[in-house]
């Protein structure tokens, strides 16, 4: 809108495009993952993340379904995670000179924010998918553990072929959101964006940026195919197993593995003033050592919560209100209807 408002409407319909393109993509990708996380939870009845850890062995299924949806919300190429984040920071960065000076310094923030996002988002991703599907069980006994059925695989499969049809084919969707574009800004991306025919993407000017994400994608299957027969030539076809490097300890336990709670720590660090963390450190003497940490929102306790207490206040009033008896209930009924008559009759001419 503020592209709209300053008359640069080719980078309005880019930004508007780019908003509309990662609505759809969180759609598919994260109704994937809940449906990953919902098939984790009804096989296993653990909520807690902590207590989870090598599912892969046994829920395959659901761990290579579900590793499509965290590679999409991570934002990695070819999915549809990228190519709609890929949009955004073009709006960002290929923005013209707005007259407003503020909003000239704010936008190059903003991609900085984006940037940081994709980032945390990644890292959001490698913590779930490592603490849920790799690594050894933690609490759980893996035999126990059955994957899902034919229709459950049926549910995640056309959400990961969503997935994969629009990181593979943008254009094709730019071309569908141009009637959104057109009805807000008055200017469509379609035939920009496909100006190249349907194997690149230009949102803007080729010479500005271009993306292929076909060709990106036989690049990385070609590179992938040819390391593979590489290290089968090299070794020999030989498969070789062996014991993981246990730091010199005589045997290897789950707990020796990384946490949730340690993989989430340096993020917590850094971000400390902002999560309002709160931890509870065990003396070093303590014979039954218990670590707590908590995090409290501020925007939750600065805004909402004042606001829930005060619902909750009036919700005890209005509790006083209620008597038991129907005839008392009519007559507020009967009350309410009288007024709101006689405040429709004074209202008229």
């Amino acid at each position: 809108m503020l592209f709209h408002g300053a008359g640069q409407e080719t980078v309005a319909a880019l930004a508007l495009a780019a908003v509309l393109y990662h609505a759809l993509n969180h759609a598919f990708f994260k109704g994937l993952l809940f449906l990953g996380a919902g098939s984790v939870l009804h096989a296993t009845a653990e909520r807690n993340m902590a207590k989870l850890g090598g599912l892969i062995r046994v829920m395959p299924w659901v761990a290579g379904l579900s590793l499509v949806g965290a590679l999409s919300l991570a934002g990695l190429p070819p999915f549809n995670g990228f190519v709609s984040e890929w949009l955004l920071l073009q709006a960002y960065l290929l923005r013209p000179d707005l007259p407003q000076p503020w909003l000239n310094m704010v936008l190059p923030l903003g991609a900085a924010v984006l940037a940081l996002v994709g980032a945390l988002a990644g890292f959001a991703m490698v913590k779930f998918y490592g603490i849920v599907f790799l690594g050894q069980a933690r609490g759980l006994v893996l035999s126990e553990v059955q994957d899902i059925g034919v229709w459950e695989r049926f549910g995640m499969g056309w959400m990961v072929l969503g997935c994969v049809l629009l990181g593979l084919f943008p254009s094709s969707v730019i071309l569908q959101l141009d009637t959104v574009t057109h009805a807000l800004v008055g200017q469509g991306l379609g035939a920009s964006a496909a100006r190249h025919g349907w194997l690149w993407v230009t949102p803007v000017s080729a010479n500005r940026a271009s993306y292929s994400p076909l060709i990106l994608f036989a690049v990385i299957g070609v590179s992938v195919g040819l390391t593979f027969l590489g290290v089968r030539r090299f070794f020999h076809g030989r498969w070789r197993r062996a014991p993981a490097w246990d730091c010199g300890y005589p045997f290897q336990t789950a707990r020796m593995q990384d946490s949730a709670d340690g993989f989430g720590q340096p993020i917590k660090q850094i971000f400390e003033s902002f999560f309002g963390l709160s931890r509870e450190i065990p003396s070093p003497f303590d014979s039954h050592p218990h670590y707590h940490s908590e995090v409290r929102d501020p925007l939750w306790a600065l805004c909402y919560l004042p606001l829930v207490r005060g619902v909750a206040s009036l919700v005890k009033w209005v509790g006083v209100l209620q008597q038991g008896r129907i005839s008392t209930y009519l007559l507020f009924s009967f009350t309410t209807l009288m007024a709101l008559l006689a405040l429709v009759t004074g209202s008229r001419p």
